[in-house]
């Protein structure tokens, strides 16, 4: 077991979920709100985890697969009937989101986009809202060390609703949660987590604890999603990929890139609903050579790690463990393609990215990742 804090308080060590009622104790939380997904509830996750608690919660388990502003209401009304106090989020990284949309509205009137980035919202956040802890029971987003919550938003549009103050308080990180997690979801997840360290690592702003934080995330990840994909049990693989979601997220405070500034977009497209690690896994071959040229020494370090040239190493990687091969085949058209691009220009990841990108760039990425 270890207790770290770093951006925020993370209790990481397999068994730690029996510390649940202890740790909402502390937190002073007597009526949390579970908020998960009907897949979880399926497996019995939700049931075993509550039923160590002292007294039945209220639960939300209607997260949706890309998290909707609607949900978070249809959350948020039952955080409010139940009275109360208290959040935990329990789920990949789309109900530890949720769960950050509804805490956000314990302390604030809505709508969502007057919080997001580019609204400048950061200022109209404050700390006058609920406890929450976050249970990551997937390896990739790291939403439970993260300063955002991506939502939907009423208009549509999937932006990051971004400040200190959405930082969960504890996040409580058991990799035991990930133990039999399907091949196809722990590929996906743990694409998500490798490309949060390697857009960190890319990105032009100086802050070498954060790069030396996604190097360390990258290697644990690079040896060992293979392992985990191909045997959901193994405990060495499912801790490192665990660690490597975790510190991803540690590291992006630093900020992201063209990955993130296209799969935000293209994960709000309803028709399609796509995964967004999936997204991430398809589109970083080709961001890394987009980055090539501005990214220098950093470039060779990543050869030197991987023993080849990176976007090789990541195609390859994408192949082993059954990644769609292209945007195309994902549903994505090329009409899709030229709203997106648009879009891109307006997501917080996009001035990031150590190549400033033009619209025809994001076209051009998107249609030599189709």
């Amino acid at each position: 077991m270890s207790t770290i804090t770093y951006l925020t308080r993370i209790e990481f060590g397999e068994g730690q979920i029996s510390r649940l009622q202890e740790l909402l104790d502390g937190l002073g939380v007597k009526r949390p709100l579970i908020a998960t997904d009907k897949g979880l509830v399926a497996t019995g996750l939700v049931a075993k985890v509550t039923a160590q608690l002292r007294d039945k919660p209220s639960i939300f388990d209607g997260t949706p697969a890309n998290p909707t502003e609607d949900a978070v209401l249809a959350a948020h009304a039952v955080y409010r009937q139940g009275d109360c106090d208290g959040i935990v989020g329990l789920g990949g990284g789309s109900a530890l989101d949720l769960a950050k949309g509804v805490r956000l509205l314990t302390g604030h009137e809505g709508p969502l986009a007057q919080y997001t980035l580019v609204a400048g919202g950061i200022t109209r956040i404050h700390g006058r809202i609920c406890p929450m802890i976050a249970v990551p029971t997937t390896s990739g987003t790291g939403s439970e060390v993260g300063r955002a919550a991506v939502i939907i938003t009423a208009e549509g549009r999937k932006l990051g609703i971004i400040s200190p103050h959405m930082l969960p308080s504890i996040a409580l990180c058991d990799p035991e949660l990930t133990y039999g997690l399907p091949p196809g979801l722990t590929a996906a997840t743990g694409m998500d987590a490798i490309s949060h360290c390697l857009e960190t690592f890319m990105a032009s702003a100086f802050n070498p604890p954060a790069d030396a934080i996604a190097r360390d995330g990258l290697a644990k990840g690079w040896r060992s999603l293979r392992n985990a994909v191909a045997n959901g049990n193994d405990k060495e693989a499912r801790n490192d990929m665990m660690m490597c979601a975790l510190e991803g997220a540690m590291a992006f405070q630093k900020g992201l890139g063209a990955v993130h500034a296209l799969t935000h977009p293209l994960g709000a497209i309803r028709s399609l609903n796509l995964h967004h690690g999936t997204l991430n896994a398809v589109l970083m071959p080709t961001v890394l050579r987009f980055n090539r040229s501005v990214i220098g020494a950093k470039w060779d370090w990543l050869e030197k790690f991987f023993g080849q040239a990176p976007d090789k190493a990541i195609a390859a990687l994408n192949q082993d463990i059954g990644i769609p091969s292209g945007l195309a085949s994902l549903g994505v058209t090329e009409a899709m393609m030229e709203q997106v691009a648009q879009e891109a220009l307006k997501d917080h990841c996009h001035a990031t990215n150590p190549r400033l990108a033009t619209a025809a760039d994001y076209l051009a990425l998107m249609r030599d990742s189709a």
